[in-house]
């Protein structure tokens, strides 16, 4: 049962790690400038919680790379955030593996990806604030449309969001993983806390091109 809601958990915070970063975007003041939002794996997090009986499952993921492209102009946004289902650690090995083969099936879906469409937040180059973010959640090769909110921490080229939302992963079409006596509830929880860099390019630049001076 905690492979599952571990899996929704990633996903949930494949979505914070995107929201988190857009907000930054929005905070600089640009002259036909696309921000491109760099995410450290090293420095987030992806918490998910499980409830169920007889005891609550608490496991992580990890983020394996993202990289996000915003227009401050229109909000449009590109780009993707991945994370590495065979990361999924709940603390148990036989939860683990039963979620990585059986549920999420590791070798044909070993990552899930969000790809962000659409960002939106206040303007504010240092404190705190809202954001959101809109984007295709694609997890065991299934696309979602999801909408995510956070409160990010601007200083300068640097951020730090976090976020807070839940996963029906059965309505989302998974198993739940309950057994016998045990059960686990549909939905799952997910707590994300990531930082990162923002960076300025020309609008319209090709992805992959060298950045220009902020």
């Amino acid at each position: 049962m905690v492979n599952i809601r571990r899996y929704c958990a990633t996903f949930g915070l494949t979505f914070a790690i995107l929201l988190a970063i857009y907000p930054k975007a929005l905070a600089t003041p640009t002259n036909a400038r696309e921000a491109v939002l760099e995410l450290n794996p090293a420095n987030t997090h992806i918490d998910y919680t499980l409830q169920g009986w007889p005891h609550v499952t608490h496991g992580t993921f990890q983020l394996a790379r993202g990289t996000i492209r915003i227009d401050p102009a229109t909000g449009k946004a590109a780009g993707s955030v991945i994370v590495s289902v065979i990361s999924g650690d709940s603390g148990s090995h036989m939860r683990d593996s039963e979620m990585k083969d059986s549920i999420m099936e590791v070798e044909r879906y070993p990552e899930i990806t969000f790809t962000p469409q659409h960002a939106a937040g206040q303007n504010a180059s240092r404190g705190e604030f809202p954001a959101t973010i809109r984007g295709i959640l694609t997890l065991h090769g299934t696309p979602h449309e999801v909408t995510l909110s956070m409160m990010v921490q601007s200083s300068g080229d640097r951020f730090t969001a976090t976020t807070h939302f839940s996963v029906p992963y059965v309505a989302w079409g998974l198993k739940n993983p309950s057994l016998l006596i045990f059960r686990c509830a549909d939905t799952v929880y997910v707590d994300v806390r990531t930082e990162g860099q923002v960076t300025w390019i020309p609008a319209g630049k090709a992805d992959g091109a060298p950045a220009t001076a902020r």
